[in-house]
C-alpha cells in the first residue's frame, strides 16, 4: 500500500433499494423509554435486514451487559426492543456501510427531531459520535460532543452519546457511557409513564 488514502469519489455509494425508502425500518412505539439512534445500517445489516447484525458488533452483547435488556438478544429479535422500553433509528435511513461510505445527503436531523418530539422518550441515546455530531450541529449549532450525558435536551428528553459498538471503531470502545445509560434507563422506566 502507498499509504495515500483512496478517492472516497471512487466508493461505491449504498443507498436504499427505491430512493427515500428505509435501508432498515424504525422499532418505535409509544412509550418508549430510551430512543437509540445509529448512523445508518451497516453492510451486514443491509443484507440480512437486521440491525446490529455485523459479526463484531457489540450492540446486542452491550445491551444485556448495561441492564438495558434482561439478557442478550440477537439481531434477529429486534422486534422485541420495545418490550424492554427500547426504540431503534439511525439518522441516515437511506444509506448503508460504514461512517467513511455515507455521503452525508441522507443524514435527516429533522426527521429525527420530529420522532423524539412524537415518540417523547426519556432518552436520545447516540450509539456513536458520528449521528450525534450531525444532529447538534443541525439542532444545536454545536460542533463537537463527547461522550456521556449532554447539556443539551429536547424538551425533557436527556439525550447521550455513546461509544460506538461496531467492529471498525474498536479502538474507542468504553462500556462504561452504556453501563451509565443502563441506570438511567431502568430509573426512567421504573418511574413510568410521565
Amino acid at each position: 500500500m502507498s499509504g495515500i488514502p483512496a478517492d472516497r469519489s471512487a466508493r461505491p455509494l449504498h443507498r436504499a433499494p427505491k430512493v427515500g425508502e428505509p435501508v432498515l425500518p424504525d422499532t418505535i412505539e409509544p412509550g418508549v423509554v430510551t430512543l437509540l439512534c445509529g448512523s445508518a445500517a451497516g453492510a451486514v445489516s443491509a443484507r440480512l435486514g437486521l440491525p446490529y447484525a455485523g459479526p463484531g458488533n457489540k450492540f446486542w452483547p452491550i445491551l444485556a451487559e448495561a441492564g438495558l435488556t434482561p439478557q442478550r438478544l440477537s439481531p434477529s429479535e429486534f422486534r422485541e426492543l420495545p418490550r424492554h422500553g427500547l426504540g431503534l433509528t439511525d439518522i441516515n435511513k437511506t444509506e448503508w456501510g460504514a461512517d467513511s461510505d455515507l455521503s452525508g445527503s441522507g443524514d435527516d436531523a429533522v426527521a429525527l427531531r420530529a420522532k423524539v418530539e412524537a415518540f417523547r422518550p426519556a432518552i436520545l441515546a447516540f450509539t456513536a459520535k458520528r449521528p450525534a455530531q450531525v444532529f447538534f450541529r443541525a439542532v444545536f449549532g454545536v460542533d463537537r460532543v463527547d461522550y456521556g450525558i449532554q447539556d443539551q435536551r429536547l424538551g425533557e428528553t436527556e439525550i447521550h452519546v455513546l461509544p460506538s459498538p461496531s467492529g471498525l471503531a474498536v479502538r474507542w470502545w468504553d462500556p462504561s457511557p452504556w453501563h451509565e445509560l443502563g441506570a438511567r434507563h431502568r430509573a426512567r422506566a421504573a418511574r413510568g409513564p410521565g
